[in-house]
């Protein structure tokens, strides 16, 4: 039987292109210090530690073993995970299992990098099999632009209508505190004029490359209530794997295996069968404007092929009838090894009704997405009552 168990507390870094001010131990303890400072908390209320780092980007292997001490760990049980862009969600839950099997009461994810220091395109083309991908991989541009552009042939979206969730991003993370790419002014015609990276991504879609970390602070049940006057039970946490070769599916965009299967299993361990209507906050992996609009069809938001409709209706707006990324998103912030933990964080932050600036009016379910690696889905859905 599983212990119910609830996001409690959360801390980030005000992340940016380049955190020249700090070393990589004092970032990270930024967001350590934010998260536990929220609650009264010091390291030693901790149980145990789950680290996310994509640790090649900064071009260091094994990145936790220099910082340990700086980082509070000495003596603690830390687990590290190393899984692409997914890895910060991945972190979250890892931290639910542990607590809801019984082995821990209070665990600590801390997602972290510090992209400036590091080659992240390099580490990104070899990951494709040696053989198989690996000549033809460009990097994340060069993969998604060959996927957008399966995905715009298969929906029938346009780039106006990609542009518009780029604009919706770099305008809602103006209200965000902790945001790297505020834009309050930008225009779709900005984003269409903006340079061709790889045909047809331009550089106003790209997610920015950012310095950054977050920490999320769950609880088991008896700790999270005496933690958190609201906190955010988790509902459901599922973790979707596929293997897609550039070459054997190219809609990898178009048709997300790895999503559709996490969010058929979520929405059924949650209950849910109208996702618009029963959730009431988004905060989706979106590394580039197409993929949130393959992502609304990807997770039910709205019929295969209408993703370009959805935005235009303005359902994913702040003042829509379901927000997506009101923090600004990954288009918005991208320190990636804690990219996807934002996302579980900012869900956190709108369930227990502590967003401030990009709050969203009501919240009681909140989903949360990560997306990486090679096809992989990890999702959360938070909710104010117990599950």
């Amino acid at each position: 039987m599983t212990r119910a168990v609830a996001g409690v507390a959360v801390g980030q870094t005000h992340h940016a292109s380049r955190r020249s001010d700090v070393s990589m131990p004092e970032m990270i303890r930024e967001a350590i210090d934010r998260c536990l400072d929220s609650r009264g908390l010091r390291i030693k209320d901790v149980d145990a530690f789950v680290l996310g780092n994509m640790e090649m980007f900064e071009g260091i292997n094994y990145v936790e073993q220099w910082m340990s001490d700086a980082l509070g760990l000495a003596g603690k049980q830390v687990w590290k995970l190393n899984n692409g862009g997914t890895v910060g969600a991945s972190t979250a839950i890892t931290a639910y299992n542990l607590i809801a099997s019984g082995y821990h009461d209070r665990v600590l994810c801390v997602g972290f990098e510090k992209q400036s220091e590091g080659s992240t395109q390099s580490a990104i083309t070899t990951v494709g099999d040696p053989i198989w991908e690996r000549a033809v991989m460009a990097g994340a541009i060069g993969n998604f632009a060959a996927m957008t552009s399966v995905y715009l042939k298969e929906s029938g979206a346009t780039a106006e209508q990609a542009a518009k969730v780029a604009v919706k991003a770099r305008r809602n993370a103006c209200n965000n505190e902790y945001a790297h790419l505020k834009l309050p002014n930008i225009t779709v015609q900005e984003v269409l004029d903006s340079d061709m990276l790889a045909y047809p991504v331009r550089k106003l879609d790209m997610c920015p490359s950012s310095d950054g970390a977050a920490a999320v602070l769950f609880a088991a049940e008896d700790d999270a209530k005496k933690l958190s006057p609201r906190p955010a039970w988790v509902h459901a946490a599922v973790v979707a794997h596929d293997q897609q070769y550039m070459g054997d599916s190219p809609k990898r965009l178009a048709e997300m295996r790895s999503l559709i299967e996490a969010r058929t299993k979520a929405y059924k361990i949650a209950g849910i069968t109208d996702p618009v209507k029963e959730l009431d906050v988004a905060e989706v992996y979106e590394p580039a404007s197409y993929a949130e609009l393959a992502m609304y069809e990807c997770l039910g938001f709205c019929p295969k092929g209408g993703g370009g409709a959805h935005i235009d209706a303005g359902v994913s707006e702040m003042d829509g009838e379901l927000p997506v990324n009101p923090s600004g998103g990954v288009l918005s912030t991208n320190p990636v090894g804690a990219t996807a933990l934002i996302r579980v964080a900012e869900a956190t932050l709108q369930t227990m009704n502590e967003a401030e600036g990009h709050q969203v009016p009501n919240v009681r379910r909140a989903l949360a997405t990560g997306y990486g690696g090679n096809a992989w889905t990890d999702l959360m859905i938070l909710g104010t009552e117990r599950p």
